[in-house]
């Protein structure tokens, strides 16, 4: 098997209905596009979500499965497949349906035309389709963490964005850290942008996360980064 260029990476739990449907936007949206595959990893799902992701691989051959023996969460998730994936670029794509795999390829045009030091294209969900109440907290969460981090970007929860894998494996490693990827790719020393994307209501399942629980991790999740922030330091080295 040839390598790819692109790995699209998704996260799931208990996310049985949403698999085939997304697999298969996947794929009408990058056929003829660019040379991918498509790496699901499920987080130890409760449901028949492996089940489904296994049958799918005999008819889908981009397609490949990494299973988490315990489960991790989001973050390690995303982690474990960006290691697992082939591609030099890995576009993430949260696993509910609720990001448009339309949008991949506006990414790639947006990376084909910008400068070498941008690694990272994050999505921004202009038109959210979720509840006031969700809408409201993320609109209260973003402000917090662009006055703390001032990473200039309008939209951090957004699943769907597309950077450079070799980046992307130098940054800290911590739970939630899926969370700050722009701030993290900032203090090691690269550009990121911000571009406007597609959203959907949730068509099946149910959120894994409510206001409350994503309140109580982001205060200490933002403290830990800011101090990362504050002691990072990059060297450009050069070789004589």
């Amino acid at each position: 098997m040839s390598q790819p260029q692109l790995s699209v990476v998704v996260p799931v739990f208990n996310e049985r209905d949403n698999v085939a449907p997304l697999v298969h936007e996947i794929t009408a949206a990058l056929r003829g596009v660019a040379d991918f595959e498509i790496v699901y990893v499920d987080d130890h799902s409760r449901d028949d979500t492996l089940a489904v992701l296994r049958a799918l691989k005999a008819e889908v051959p981009e397609l490949r499965v990494v299973h988490h023996v315990t489960q991790s969460g989001q973050s390690t998730a995303v982690r474990s497949g960006v290691k697992a994936a082939r591609g030099t670029w890995i576009a993430t794509l949260d696993g509910d349906g609720q990001n448009d795999p339309a949008d991949i390829p506006k990414l790639i045009a947006e990376r084909a035309k910008a400068a070498p030091e941008i690694k990272l294209f994050a999505g921004w969900r202009v038109n959210r389709q979720d509840s006031g109440s969700k809408r409201w907290a993320s609109k209260w969460a973003n402000a917090i963490r662009a006055r703390m981090l001032r990473d200039d970007t309008p939209d951090t929860g957004c699943g769907i964005k597309l950077f450079e894998r070799a980046a992307f494996l130098e940054l800290p490693y911590f739970d939630h850290m899926h969370r700050y990827l722009p701030a993290l790719m900032q203090r090691a020393g690269w550009k990121t942008v911000s571009v406007p994307v597609n959203h959907r209501p949730r068509s099946a399942g149910v959120s894994k996360y409510n206001n409350l629980n994503r309140a109580l991790v982001g205060i200490a999740d933002l403290r830990g980064v800011a101090w990362l922030i504050r002691r990072g330091k990059v060297t450009r080295t050069e070789e004589v």
